[in-house]
C-alpha cells in the first residue's frame, strides 16, 4: 500500500502538468500558427505538445507543420530540431 502511495503521489501531479502543458500550447498555437495549421491543432499528440513548448514563436509554425507531417514523432525528435530554446523558468 505505501508503495502505491508513493507511486501516485508522483504520478497525479505529472499528468496534471502534462494536462496544464497541452492547454497552454493549444491557447498558444491559436495564437502563433497560421490559418492552415490551427484546424490540425488536435492531431498533436501530448507529446509533441511538451516538445513544442520549448520552442520560441519563431520556429513554432515549421515545428508544428512537421509534426503534424510525421516527420517529428516525439518530444525528443522536437526538442533536438529546436534551434533557439524557449527557456520556461514556471515549471517545477
Amino acid at each position: 500500500a505505501l508503495l502505491i502511495g508513493i507511486v501516485l503521489s508522483r504520478n497525479m501531479p505529472l499528468r496534471a502538468q502534462d494536462r496544464i502543458i497541452r492547454l497552454e500550447e493549444r491557447i498558444r498555437l491559436q495564437r502563433v500558427l497560421p490559418a492552415d495549421l490551427r484546424g490540425r491543432i488536435d492531431d498533436l499528440t501530448t507529446d509533441q505538445l511538451i516538445g513544442l513548448r520549448f520552442a520560441p514563436d519563431d520556429e513554432l509554425p515549421e515545428l508544428a507543420r512537421r509534426a503534424l507531417s510525421g516527420d517529428l514523432k516525439t518530444r525528443a525528435d522536437i526538442k533536438s530540431a529546436i534551434k533557439n530554446w524557449r527557456a520556461d523558468h514556471m515549471r517545477m
